[in-house]
């Protein structure tokens, strides 16, 4: 191997687990002395390194943040969607977990420790880590993990002893996939596997990140198993209505419709409530409540105002949205997924605006994915309506967009590996 060569975990795994580590070893050395190391670390793992640097995480020595309580582990517990897709999680995990010498771990999406099952004798040594209940795996806490980690950049990730940024956790093999809550994109938590570095297999990532996607669709099941109970309740409610009315779980979901084109989901605020309110793709609505749901029904009048100012919040790590403000909107907030997050940015960069073939280069490198692009904008438009004009694509001149970018550029949407966000990771804003 060569300096312009990069890691491969495959090839990894058919070393000697020793050998392995001391390689990772003199990479993790070399990049934190600003050397040449012997190879280049994997990408994931490299600007990870380099967002705990700029955090500050000490690379000698393990911090512990304070254990949830046992009253606090339990209502996160409650509180927390993962509880009811637990059993999906161990009877796919657990028994591998304990027969590879590994420990199941599922944290929020704070990072915080909710579950931990598995091998005992694998338990005991993760509990002298500070790997127990109610501990905090983020990140920007304990450094490179396969917790953390994958909450950062929203997709599966394995780190493999050196890789760990702090030192005291060589000795591991982690391996996380994030879930994510179907009906709104929202990110729920990680579920990872975890144990010594001589049990690591390449295979265990896409086992993790299959039981996710597992875990995922039983989700989905049961949103739309609601969203079948809704309809029961609210079509012969609409049966009786005159004019446009639509019902929606409080997620946005559309159960049934009268009047208006059918649309999968719309845009609420985060706070509903009966009364009167200004939605984007409807105008001005009734709301009355339903039993798990909202009947909104279109009051025939016109419509206030444009909204005036739109605020883009891309400054967090993992969570990031779009507030409206002025022109009768009464001000509202959307929560991004990580793909609406990247697009609304190059938007907000590019007021003068961004073909499809554009976005499509700046977000891809493939100038080419226009039908992806297209395909994304549309649903864009669904919570922000005449917020985005066409042809090209740009937020209106009338409208004031404000961007709350992190402090560092480095950790500007540190999921995304979008060119043109990577650039500006890069290059300082002036």
């Amino acid at each position: 191997m060569n300096a312009t060569s990069t890691i491969n975990l495959a090839k990894i795994s058919t070393m000697d687990s020793a050998r392995a580590a001391r390689l990772l070893a003199g990479v993790r050395h070399a990049a934190l002395a600003g050397q040449q190391p012997p190879v280049l670390p994997r990408p994931v793992i490299e600007e990870s390194w380099g967002r705990m640097l700029l955090d500050g995480v000490d690379p000698d020595r393990d911090f512990r943040s304070r254990l949830l309580s046992y009253e606090e582990l339990e209502e996160r517990r409650r509180a927390s969607p993962l509880t009811d897709i637990m059993p999906v999680l161990r009877d796919a995990l657990v028994s591998v977990a304990d027969t590879a010498h590994h420990i199941m771990v599922v944290c929020d999406a704070e990072g915080r420790v909710l579950w931990r099952e598995g091998n005992s004798t694998v338990l005991r040594k993760a509990d002298s880590l500070g790997f127990e209940l109610g501990a905090d795996w983020a990140e920007s806490i304990v450094g490179t993990n396969g917790i953390g980690t994958p909450l950062v950049v929203r997709r599966p990730v394995q780190v493999f002893s050196a890789e760990h940024f702090v030192e005291t956790h060589h000795a591991w093999t982690c391996t996380g996939a994030p879930i994510t809550d179907p009906r709104d994109g929202r990110l729920l938590g990680v579920v990872d596997i975890s144990g010594p570095l001589n049990t690591m297999h390449p295979a265990m990532l896409a086992l993790v990140d299959t039981v996710a996607k597992l875990a995922e669709a039983r989700l989905r099941e049961s949103h739309l198993t609601a969203l079948d109970r809704l309809r029961s309740v609210a079509a012969p409610v609409l049966a009786r209505l005159e004019g446009r009315a639509v019902a929606v779980d409080s997620h946005g979901w559309t159960a049934a419709v009268t009047g208006i084109p059918h649309t999968d989901r719309l845009a609420l605020p985060k706070q509903l409530a009966a009364g009167h309110m200004w939605l984007p793709s409807l105008g001005t609505c009734a709301v009355e409540p339903l039993p798990c749901g909202w009947l909104l029904r279109v009051e025939e009048e016109p419509q206030p105002l444009a909204p005036t100012r739109v605020v883009l919040d891309v400054s967090g790590p993992r969570r990031w949205s779009v507030t409206v403000e002025g022109g009768g909107a009464g001000g509202w907030t959307h929560e991004l997924s990580p793909r609406h997050a990247e697009l609304l940015y190059l938007l907000s960069t590019h007021r003068k605006g961004r073909s499809a073939s554009g976005l499509a280069e700046d977000m891809f490198g493939d100038p080419a994915r226009t039908v992806t692009v297209r395909a994304e904008i549309s649903r864009v438009r669904r919570y922000l309506g005449g917020l985005l004009a066409h042809r090209p694509y740009r937020f209106p001149e009338d409208v004031d967009v404000d961007v709350i970018l992190p402090e560092h550029p480095a950790n500007l949407l540190p999921h995304s590996t979008a060119p043109a966000v990577r650039e500006a990771r890069r290059v300082p804003e002036p």
